[in-house]
């Protein structure tokens, strides 16, 4: 048989006729041909592979996320379990200042249930307290995950955690308070309802943070009469739980002039020779817009002529910043004040309430009418500002224009040895380092001039440049005005800036102005 018929070393060929003309390849031979139930088989276990693949990967996929990319934000929610456990169990860090002063420490309780003391009850209305019974506050609350050591400075911490003996690693939270600072202010305000915040300009450190009258967090600590004490606090009429410093709205009368300055002298609607010429009769008369009569308040100096800017900042007129205001127009003072922060939330560790140039969406661009824009220049109408943010005000114009993030903790001091520092931020340039000297000037020359002596000489401290402004707002019916200055030390080297407000303290050189002096020598004489 010749190899052509199949003989040894011969290849069979199978040939199918093609369709459409198309050829097919041929079969190998020696090759099976498949059978179709195991090519069905076969793809239904490669699609189960793939199936399986698939699910195994998102699984993965799930894991890494939640255990590595959401790790943090896991053990920072105070909702996780573990935070709650953690904050019964663990060795919570303390809380101290830059010279190892203690604010809050573990101090007695079951060994399971710590209780936490507080040596300075100065700092409450910062440290705030932690409770088994009610939780956190303050300082304890917004760390309260580096305290307990659910939040470690160990990078990729939070996924090893589970694999050793010891789960914490808590950290030693290092506050920015200057606490003879802190103390002397708590005494200042005494029993009297109010509030200090002071501010280191060129970092946003916070010095001082105080806020009358305040509470005990021993007393909440303590289980035993903890439920008492809290109904006692809620139940004053002077909210002695509320932060005035951070939370606190208040009519800030003419310490607000400083920012209407900033927005006239920024925005070019005024310059520091600017005058109303109907000015002094207007003394007499008042300032008739649309109906209401705005007055300065009684003076027997500077009456006889029109004022500029320098002058009027000096003797604090109401008419001349009316004047200045609708000069500059309703949206500029928005957009300036904005500028500042107002009317937006504060960054900052505590809670803090915002504050606002005007009160509503009124026709006249936000406001109501020219009379509440001519108001709100110089300190009343609508405005609202905290002491927060007053001291801000301050801070920006001793800081050559630049308004620095608020910061109350310089370091985590984690228990593993791991340190961070927690660094100045810069928030916004408000004003040129030019408006931010005209400015300066004016605040200076209302502390240090010759009629400035009379409403705020008090706030000078001896043998340094000092600059400010004095505030009296005006809150209407029978009550007494709130108490108000602002300011820094010293003006050609602003080393604090601070605001200071008591409740119904009259004028501001009456109550706020030498409380600001006295406080201001004493952080300068200790620096």
């Amino acid at each position: 048989m010749s190899d052509a018929a199949g003989g040894r070393g011969s290849r069979l060929t199978l040939r199918r006729r093609p369709r459409s003309g198309r050829s097919i390849p041929p079969v190998p031979a020696g090759r099976p041909l498949a059978d179709p139930g195991q090519l069905r088989i076969g793809a239904s276990l490669l699609r189960l592979s793939l199936a399986l693949a698939i699910g195994y990967g998102a699984l993965a996929t799930g894991l890494g996320y939640w255990q590595v990319m959401q790790a943090q934000q896991l053990s920072t929610d105070p909702r996780n379990p573990l935070i709650l456990a953690a904050a019964r169990q663990a060795p919570r860090g303390g809380i101290v200042d830059a010279d190892g002063n203690v604010l809050a420490r573990n101090s007695g309780g079951s060994r399971n249930e710590p209780r936490r003391e507080y040596p300075e009850p100065a700092a409450a209305p910062v440290v705030g307290y932690r409770s088994n019974l009610f939780g956190t506050a303050g300082l304890e609350r917004a760390y309260d995950a580096q305290l307990t050591g659910l939040l470690t400075l160990r990078a990729g911490d939070e996924f090893f955690r589970k694999f050793r003996s010891e789960p914490y690693d808590p950290s030693d939270v290092v506050v920015s308070l200057d606490l003879a600072l802190q103390r002397a202010a708590a005494r200042e305000l005494g029993d009297r309802a109010g509030a200090v915040v002071a501010i280191e300009p060129s970092t946003g450190r916070v010095l001082a943070l105080v806020s009358s009258p305040t509470f005990d967090p021993n007393r909440i600590a303590d289980p035993s009469g903890s439920r008492a004490y809290l109904d006692e606090l809620r139940g004053r009429e002077d909210s002695p739980l509320l932060n005035r410093a951070t939370q606190g709205q208040y009519v800030p009368g003419s310490v607000f002039k400083i920012v209407t300055a900033t927005a006239g002298i920024g925005s070019g609607a005024i310059n520091t020779a600017t005058t109303f010429e109907n000015q002094p009769e207007e003394y007499d008369t008042g300032f008739l817009v649309e109906g209401f009569r705005i007055r300065d308040a009684p003076r027997d100096f500077q009456t006889d002529r029109p004022l500029d800017f320098f002058e009027a900042t000096e003797v604090s007129s109401n008419i001349w910043f009316a004047h200045a205001g609708l000069e500059i127009g309703p949206v500029e003072l928005k957009a300036w004040a904005q500028r500042f922060g107002l009317g937006e939330t504060i960054p900052f560790e505590l809670a803090a309430s915002s504050s606002q140039v005007t009160g509503g969406d009124g026709p006249f661009d936000g406001f109501e009418d020219e009379v509440e824009l001519a108001n709100a220049a110089y300190g009343q109408g609508e405005v609202v500002v905290t002491p927060l943010q007053m001291a801000l005000v301050a801070s920006t114009v001793a800081n050559r224009g630049v308004l620095m993030k608020p910061k109350l903790v310089d370091e985590l001091r984690a228990q593993s040895g791991a340190v961070t520092r927690l660094e100045s931020e810069a928030l916004r340039q408000v004003m040129t380092t030019t408006v931010a000297q005209t400015v300066g000037d004016a605040m200076q020359q209302a502390v240090e001039g010759r009629f400035g002596r009379i409403l705020a000489g008090a706030a000078k401290v001896p043998g340094v440049p000092t600059a400010g402004k004095s505030g009296t707002a005006q809150l209407g019916g029978n009550e007494a005005p709130h108490s108000w200055f602002i300011g820094y030390a010293p003006a050609n080297d602003p080393r604090i800036a601070i605001a200071v407000i008591v409740e119904h303290g009259g004028a501001g050189a009456q109550r706020a102005v030498p409380m600001a002096g006295e406080l201001m020598q004493l952080y300068l004489r200790a620096d």
